[in-house]
């Protein structure tokens, strides 16, 4: 039997032995990153396997596009849940759309049935619509092909927006790692936004996301950075979503993991003080204590809250002229 407990307290929702053993692991995150991710995801997949799911109706694996990796998941909240999130007037929901990490060459909108589905089924249960989008890796899709396929998943949730019952104008995107990358670079980025702009969005949250394109000898992930950005590194500048900041005004919001992949805390930071220096206002920046890359969302839907009711209060401000966001 799985216990779930309710909890704001990091890394809480899981039993003592196993909170101890993330806690351990996370000064060291970055010296196996692949074993440390396996180890979060086997503490929390029987947590969010037990949370409950009454009446969300989920639809799997809807094409977007031409490629296999072209697919979505829906995710539409019972009518209880509905009531009890933001609706406007005509009774439309907000949206979020989820794009999953996986350092451009790896990765998958769900990890084993439980995990990255987790963050689209507790968005589901605030009333929220709740999309995780599936893209092409970086073999098929390098630079900037991506952040396209972001672009033309929101195109599709346009689309079908009144059929999902979603309020075109409160579409916000969630981006996890090299998802957030893909992201940030398909909302700020030209060689995006000038060849096809991808349909307006309501917000962005970027979680530990990969927001410059480096190589550096301390990034475990340098390899896969080169194969979506290229070989060229005098190109990493123009590629880097940092670069492009100023060009958007979208509300943004960010967070980063205590015990994050090396670096991607730093340009979090960087991203949030660029943001402030062009907008004149601070984007909201959250660091989860306790916390490392993978359990940032590997703990939606565990009992543990903080983080979605922090990122429920950015969406609930935006639109609200007496609040920055």
């Amino acid at each position: 039997m799985v216990t779930r407990r309710s909890t704001l307290e990091p890394l809480g929702s899981l039993p003592d032995d196993q909170r101890r053993l993330l806690l351990d692991i996370g000064p060291r995150w970055g010296h196996d990153i692949l074993g440390h991710r396996q180890t979060v995801i086997q503490c929390y997949t029987p947590l969010v396997a037990a949370a409950p799911r009454d009446g969300i109706v989920v639809e799997r694996d809807v094409r977007y596009g031409p490629h296999e990796r072209h697919t979505l998941d829906t995710f539409l909240p019972a009518a209880r849940h509905a009531e009890s999130g933001r609706r406007t007037d005509d009774g439309k929901l907000d949206a979020v759309v989820f794009v999953h990490g996986g350092a451009f060459v790896r990765g998958n909108k769900s990890v084993n049935g439980e995990i990255y589905d987790n963050v689209c089924y507790w968005f589901a249960s605030q009333g929220l619509a709740a999309i995780n989008v599936e893209y092409r890796l970086a073999d098929a899709a390098p630079y900037p092909e991506g952040a396209q396929d972001v672009a033309d998943a929101l195109a599709y949730v346009h689309r079908h927006a009144a059929r999902l019952n979603i309020d075109p104008d409160r579409v916000f995107v969630i981006g996890h790692s090299a998802g957030g990358a893909h992201a940030a670079t398909c909302l700020f980025d030209p060689a995006v936004t000038d060849k096809t702009p991808p349909p307006p969005v309501a917000g962005l949250v970027l979680i530990s996301a990969r927001l410059v394109a480096d190589t550096r000898p301390g990034n475990p992930n340098a390899k896969p950075v080169r194969a979506y950005f290229g070989d060229d590194e005098t190109r990493y500048h123009e590629r880097s979503p940092l670069t492009h900041i100023a060009r958007s005004t979208v509300p943004l919001m960010i967070a980063v993991a205590e015990f994050e992949n090396p670096y991607l805390d730093e340009y979090g930071v960087q991203f949030f003080l660029e943001a402030l220096r062009h907008r004149g206002v601070p984007p909201r920046l959250i660091q989860l204590r306790g916390h490392n890359h993978t359990s940032i969302v590997a703990h939606f839907n565990s009992g543990e809250e903080y983080l979605g009711r922090e990122i429920l209060h950015f969406i609930g401000n935006v639109g609200n002229p007496a609040v920055a966001v």
